[in-house]
Protein backbone atom coordinates (compact mmCIF):
# COMPACT_ATOMS: atom_id res chain seq x y z
CA UNK A 1 0.00 0.00 0.00
CA UNK A 2 2.89 2.36 0.72
CA UNK A 3 5.73 2.05 -1.74
CA UNK A 4 9.29 3.09 -1.00
CA UNK A 5 11.50 3.58 -4.04
CA UNK A 6 15.21 2.77 -3.93
CA UNK A 7 17.68 3.94 -6.52
CA UNK A 8 21.42 4.10 -7.05
CA UNK A 9 22.31 0.44 -7.31
CA UNK A 10 24.50 -0.96 -10.02
CA UNK A 11 27.67 -2.81 -10.91
CA UNK A 12 30.96 -1.60 -9.46
CA UNK A 13 34.48 -2.87 -9.06
CA UNK A 14 35.78 -3.84 -5.64
CA UNK A 15 36.94 -0.74 -3.81
CA UNK A 16 34.42 1.47 -5.54
CA UNK A 17 31.51 3.45 -4.14
CA UNK A 18 27.77 3.75 -4.57
CA UNK A 19 25.16 5.99 -3.03
CA UNK A 20 21.69 4.55 -2.57
CA UNK A 21 18.62 6.72 -2.14
CA UNK A 22 15.17 5.87 -0.83
CA UNK A 23 12.23 8.12 -1.55
CA UNK A 24 8.66 7.74 -0.34
CA UNK A 25 6.19 9.26 -2.78
CA UNK A 26 2.84 10.17 -1.30
CA UNK A 27 3.80 9.67 2.33
CA UNK A 28 5.89 11.60 4.86
CA UNK A 29 8.10 9.56 7.19
CA UNK A 30 9.98 12.40 8.83
CA UNK A 31 8.95 11.27 12.33
CA UNK A 32 9.85 7.61 11.83
CA UNK A 33 12.93 5.45 12.07
CA UNK A 34 14.44 4.36 8.77
CA UNK A 35 16.60 1.40 7.89
CA UNK A 36 18.55 -0.38 5.17
CA UNK A 37 18.65 -4.14 4.79
CA UNK A 38 20.17 -6.43 2.20
CA UNK A 39 19.60 -9.95 0.97
CA UNK A 40 21.94 -12.16 -1.03
CA UNK A 41 20.76 -15.29 -2.87
CA UNK A 42 20.15 -18.16 -0.47
CA UNK A 43 20.53 -15.98 2.61
CA UNK A 44 18.20 -14.27 5.04
CA UNK A 45 17.55 -10.57 4.93
CA UNK A 46 20.33 -8.85 6.84
CA UNK A 47 20.38 -5.60 8.76
CA UNK A 48 22.75 -3.00 7.34
CA UNK A 49 22.04 0.38 8.94
CA UNK A 50 19.37 2.38 10.72
CA UNK A 51 18.74 6.02 11.58
CA UNK A 52 16.30 7.62 13.99
CA UNK A 53 13.76 10.29 13.14
CA UNK A 54 16.08 13.19 13.86
CA UNK A 55 19.20 11.74 12.27
CA UNK A 56 20.98 12.05 15.61
CA UNK A 57 21.35 8.33 16.23
CA UNK A 58 22.60 5.66 13.83
CA UNK A 59 23.34 1.94 13.95
CA UNK A 60 25.43 -0.23 11.65
CA UNK A 61 26.07 -3.89 11.14
CA UNK A 62 29.61 -4.85 12.08
CA UNK A 63 30.29 -5.90 8.51
CA UNK A 64 29.80 -2.36 7.18
CA UNK A 65 31.07 -0.15 10.00
CA UNK A 66 33.57 2.37 8.78
CA UNK A 67 32.58 1.86 5.15
CA UNK A 68 28.87 2.70 4.96
CA UNK A 69 27.06 5.78 6.20
CA UNK A 70 23.33 6.29 6.56
CA UNK A 71 21.80 9.75 6.48
CA UNK A 72 18.44 11.37 5.96
CA UNK A 73 16.99 14.57 4.63
CA UNK A 74 13.56 14.98 6.14
CA UNK A 75 12.80 18.00 3.99
CA UNK A 76 13.14 15.70 0.96
CA UNK A 77 11.60 12.71 2.73
CA UNK A 78 14.61 10.71 1.60
CA UNK A 79 17.15 8.41 3.23
CA UNK A 80 20.59 7.65 1.82
CA UNK A 81 23.19 4.95 2.16
CA UNK A 82 26.70 5.93 1.14
CA UNK A 83 28.73 2.80 0.46
CA UNK A 84 32.50 3.09 0.16
CA UNK A 85 35.27 0.53 -0.19
CA UNK A 86 32.81 -1.98 -1.56
CA UNK A 87 33.65 -5.66 -1.39
CA UNK A 88 32.29 -8.62 -3.38
CA UNK A 89 30.55 -9.83 -0.22
CA UNK A 90 28.46 -6.65 -0.28
CA UNK A 91 26.69 -7.97 -3.37
CA UNK A 92 22.98 -8.20 -2.60
CA UNK A 93 19.62 -6.63 -3.18
CA UNK A 94 19.36 -3.62 -0.90
CA UNK A 95 16.03 -2.61 0.62
CA UNK A 96 15.00 0.50 2.47
CA UNK A 97 12.40 0.26 5.20
CA UNK A 98 10.30 2.32 7.59
CA UNK A 99 9.43 1.51 11.18
CA UNK A 100 6.37 3.35 12.45
CA UNK A 101 7.00 2.68 16.14
CA UNK A 102 8.95 5.13 18.26
CA UNK A 103 11.68 2.71 19.27
CA UNK A 104 14.25 1.75 16.68
CA UNK A 105 15.09 -1.78 15.62
CA UNK A 106 17.63 -3.85 13.69
CA UNK A 107 15.13 -6.64 13.00
CA UNK A 108 13.49 -6.81 9.59
CA UNK A 109 10.20 -7.98 11.05
CA UNK A 110 9.95 -4.78 13.07
CA UNK A 111 9.69 -2.62 9.96
CA UNK A 112 6.36 -1.81 8.40
CA UNK A 113 7.07 -0.52 4.91
CA UNK A 114 9.55 -1.74 2.30
CA UNK A 115 10.80 -0.82 -1.11
CA UNK A 116 11.21 -3.12 -4.10
CA UNK A 117 14.96 -3.25 -3.64
CA UNK A 118 17.90 -2.23 -5.78
CA UNK A 119 20.64 -4.58 -6.94
CA UNK A 120 24.22 -3.90 -5.89
CA UNK A 121 26.85 -6.06 -7.54
CA UNK A 122 30.53 -5.76 -6.66
CA UNK A 123 32.95 -7.53 -8.95
CA UNK A 124 36.46 -8.62 -8.02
Amino acid sequence: QVQLVESGGGLVQAGGSLRLSCAAPGRTFSTYNRGWFRQAPGKEREFVAAIDWSGGSTQYADSVKGRFAISRDNAKNTVYLQMNSLKPEDTAVYYCAVRTRYRGSTTAGAYDYWGQGTQVTVSS
